[in-house]
């Protein structure tokens, strides 16, 4: 049998038919793929579904909830190739080309993530996180989590997502850790994913946690001076985000999830490992320019010979019992 070339780990609850659709597409990829399903607690016959349709795949079935992220962390510790693609249980790849175009992107070592191109296909058919052209290797500040590609090695070193965020925003909060690492996130140029972003959301949870993580990553990657900025910063304008889309609802659960983030940072100030004040400032820049040129970005990064022997250790990649995860 031929070793997978990357695994694709994919976290499902309660949505079958949406996975149907992304597992089949999986299964038309150009490179032998090793597929990693977590049922993070479905209450209908989704493991059922995937046992029956799909038996050469891997599937591990949760009898509790626990999140996104924290699945994502176990799909990337059970997978056996050198890379992770995260994909959303209501995406797909449309042409069978991706994953293989993908993995040619990683031609540095310190490409440890590829921001795949994709379309939100319910709001329209614009192509988010594509490259601006093919003359140079393009680098940006995260990526969106339902298109992207991992180094597994360099994912599980720098001890993944923060799993006490549960839900959004996670992201941002490792690729800024990449960045610290030495590590970059590249643009791909891929055939794009398409995404059809499940009806069935809830607004609460999201901009709950939202707001609550937004704080959470002040606290945890800010360096000095600018903590204090940046805490009020994000906190008035998450606040203003609900404000602008007309919904008292909106505005009632980003205050809830603020109020959630200063109390938590609170109680995890002494897990604090702020990032260097220049990777702060680079990650600041290409947030609000990027994408930018590969030799924009490179020559401002640590070696990564020096980083691998001071980093600051891993964060944790276990929820804490001292923060809510309603």
């Amino acid at each position: 049998m031929t070793a997978p070339q990357a695994t694709v780990v994919m976290t499902t609850k309660n949505r079958k038919d949406d996975l149907r659709v992304a597992l089949t597409s999986c299964q038309r990829q150009t490179v032998p793929l090793e597929v990693v399903v977590i049922d993070d607690g479905s209450t209908d016959d989704t493991s059922e579904m995937v046992r029956r349709e799909f038996p050469q795949m891997r599937l591990v079935t949760c009898t509790e909830s626990q999140g996104l992220i924290a699945r994502r962390n176990q799909g990337a510790e059970l997978a056996t190739s050198p890379f992770v693609f995260s994909l959303d249980d209501d995406a797909e790849f449309v042409s069978p080309h991706t994953v293989e175009q993908t993995l040619a992107e990683f031609t540095d070592p310190r490409i440890a993530a590829v921001a795949m191109p994709f379309c939100n296909v319910r709001q329209g058919p614009e192509v988010l996180q594509r490259a601006p052209s093919t003359d140079t290797v393009y680098v940006c500040e995260s990526y969106i989590g339902t298109a992207h590609a991992l180094r597994r090695d360099v994912f599980l070193r720098l001890g993944g997502y923060r799993a006490l965020l549960v839900h959004q925003n996670e992201e941002g909060d490792f690729t800024i850790r990449l960045l610290n690492a030495g590590y970059v996130v590249r643009v791909g140029l891929a055939d794009p994913l398409h995404h059809y972003e499940s009806p069935r959301r809830d607004f609460r949870r999201i901009d709950v946690h939202a707001r609550r993580n937004d704080v959470l990553f002040a606290m945890h990657n800010v360096p000095w001076p600018w903590l204090p900025v940046h805490l009020v910063g994000t906190t008035f304008r998450g606040l203003w985000f609900a404000l602008r889309h007309g919904r008292s609802a909106r505005l009632r659960w980003s205050l809830e999830g603020s109020l959630r983030g200063w109390r938590d940072a609170w109680r995890l100030r002494q897990g604090r490992q702020p990032v260097r004040p220049a990777i702060y400032r680079l990650s600041r820049h290409l947030r609000r320019h990027g994408p930018l040129p590969w030799d924009a970005v490179v020559p401002h990064l640590p070696p990564l010979e020096t980083q691998a022997r001071s980093e600051s250790p891993p964060v944790r990649m276990v929820n804490m019992a001292t923060v809510s995860q309603e």
